[in-house]
């Protein structure tokens, strides 16, 4: 492993550090825990199992026009839409503007255009300042295993249900073993009057969350494998595999996907 520095100087006394191994370079932030991953022969794919579960939204909401994300990190998800989903505009929010150097100097992240937007800003401040115009909200924030204190209160989660349209759905990536995931759940249950679903990336993994501004509606496990299968074609993501980790989740066996609460 590597220390990231930017003109000669360690970029942040917190350090920003990449590994690469095996043809796949990754990013720390604060420790040794990977932040974001990419296959160098493939930049644009998707190499981390979580960030693949986070696609998952795609089986409720198909066609988002606008994706926020808070939390870059190597940039990963936002490459990943900016070059599959031509349909689809994403504004990422960074909270430091040396990962953003990083990102582009090792992780291939595009430059900005009319469909690609980065904004250096504290996540939370951000989102208490918007207004509705959201379809998907993506939540990947973490400092050395940890998730970010500002990104779990309450408040905030009230907030990103507030900007979220109608059919919005709020993304975000947990760690299963945190001892505060439990607080961020019912802050989150309570937010989204109950409307929950999670997903385990792996066993003692990422937990990803998917909690809906209302109601989808009955939805049954049936019509979900069938959407996977298009998306699986579509998008090259193993959306069947993610049909049966949300199915594993589910609170009650039957035939319909159910909520949490």
């Amino acid at each position: 492993m590597s220390r990231f520095f930017k003109h000669g100087i360690p970029a942040n006394e917190s350090s920003i550090e990449i590994s690469e191994q095996n043809g796949v370079r990754s990013l720390h932030l604060g420790g040794s825990m990977i932040q974001s991953s990419m296959r160098l022969a493939a930049p644009n794919n998707l190499e981390l199992l979580y960030t693949q579960c986070m696609m998952g939204f795609l089986l409720f909401h198909p066609d988002p026009a606008h994706i926020l994300m808070i939390g870059l990190g190597g940039g990963s998800l936002a490459k990943f839409i900016h070059h599959k989903m031509l349909g689809t505009k994403t504004t990422v929010i960074e909270t430091n503007p040396q990962i953003v150097t990083t990102a582009h100097h090792y992780f291939a992240l595009p430059t900005e255009d009319d469909r690609f937007q980065i904004i250096v800003a504290e996540g939370s401040e951000y989102i208490a300042r918007q207004a509705s115009g959201t379809d998907i909200l993506m939540i990947d924030g973490f400092n050395d295993g940890h998730q970010t204190p500002s990104l779990c209160t309450q408040d905030f989660y009230n907030n990103s249900r507030n900007i979220l349209n109608k059919n919005g759905i709020l993304v975000i990536n947990l760690l299963s073993r945190d001892k505060g995931l439990n607080h961020c759940l019912r802050h989150i249950e309570n937010s989204f009057n109950g409307h929950i679903v999670t997903m385990l990336s792996e066993i003692r993994g990422n937990l990803i969350v998917f909690a809906f501004k209302q109601n989808p509606g009955r939805l049954t496990w049936q019509s979900l494998k069938t959407r996977a299968k298009t998306l699986e074609e579509k998008y090259s993501l193993p959306f069947p595999k993610l049909v049966s980790k949300l199915r594993q989740q589910s609170p009650h066996d039957g035939n319909y996907l159910r909520f949490l609460k």
